[in-house]
């Protein structure tokens, strides 16, 4: 063979060996869904403030936590404040997000029309009491007296023969306008013998710490520091929740002015994943909406 037919063969060689040197050294596409998918978590950035029912803020609070470990360029601020205080300041523009336990429509002086409802989850509700009240059930009727303060010692209704607490909540609170509406058939709740606090962990504590005390709260905040209570011979659980068999239950609404965008979006998005809804809202003692047997009013 010729030298210069020995020199094609060897060029055509080097060249098919570029070609493939070239192919091992470029993009490996099965790492370009992980690569995109990083540029897509960087893409979504700011901060948005979410602020209302102190119900829903411990589901709140650490759904923005996890929100934030995978969107590290996006945050979350979480406040309480009651229902009423959410939806204020979301109709109002002074925050993003507006959590409430209430329908906006419910909420006197609120531009209902101008909000647009996210609902997120169902939160159930329990009648506690210091753990000195010897019973574990009220009827609809015992509670309506103990809370108009028809009823205002124990023994009325089979317990101690000590004086009754009662720990109310502000007008501003969902949790209350529910337990009103559900329980109490619209009736007010008694003044004078109530307390007001504002926070559903302040409601715990002193129910907790105050002899004869009685108040209500949502699953998410019970614990061993208070007894929960049947209602009407049915206890508080999700399961009852679901079925319909418990009623003091509502939607956990997050509420924006208009159609979210951007960072508020993602986060309402995130809210109803799964990473959420079986995370820490089943361990907080939220319920699906998706899981539910009957439509709450």
């Amino acid at each position: 063979m010729s030298k210069s037919k020995i020199a094609k063969v060897l060029l055509s060689v080097l060249m098919v060996l570029s070609v493939f040197l070239f192919s091992a050294c470029g993009p490996n596409t099965n790492n370009s869904g992980s690569s995109n998918q990083s540029s897509s978590n960087q893409d979504i950035s700011g901060t948005a403030t979410a602020v209302g029912s102190t119900a829903l803020q411990p589901l709140v609070e650490q759904a923005a936590t996890l929100f934030n470990q995978k969107y590290p360029n996006a945050t979350i601020n979480v406040q309480g404040g009651g229902s009423g205080t959410g939806l204020t300041q979301v109709a109002q523009g002074a925050a993003d997000i507006g959590d409430s336990d209430i329908y906006a429509e419910e909420k006197s002086g609120i531009d209902a029309k101008s909000l647009v409802d996210h609902k997120v989850a169902v939160v159930g509700f329990a009648v506690v009491v210091n753990k000195d009240v010897t019973i574990d059930n009220l009827t609809q009727q015992q509670l309506v007296d103990i809370f108009t303060g028809k009823i205002k010692n124990w023994k009325e209704v089979g317990g101690p023969d000590e004086p009754i607490v009662v720990i109310n909540r502000p007008t501003s609170s969902g949790t209350r306008a529910t337990f009103k509406k559900i329980v109490l058939g619209g009736q007010d709740e008694v003044q004078g013998l109530a307390l007001t606090e504002d926070a559903s962990g302040t409601v715990r504590k002193t129910v907790a710490e105050k002899k004869g005390a009685i108040s209500y709260l949502a699953f998410s905040y019970l614990d061993d520091s208070v007894k929960a209570l049947k209602y009407n011979g049915v206890a508080p659980t999700k399961e009852n929740v679901i079925n319909g068999t418990y009623p003091i239950a509502s939607y956990e609404h997050m509420y924006t002015k208009g159609e979210p965008k951007g960072v508020v979006k993602a986060f309402l998005d995130f809210m109803m994943s799964d990473e959420v809804q079986k995370g820490p809202a089943e361990k907080l003692g939220f319920i699906n909406i998706n899981d539910m047997k009957v439509t709450l009013k």
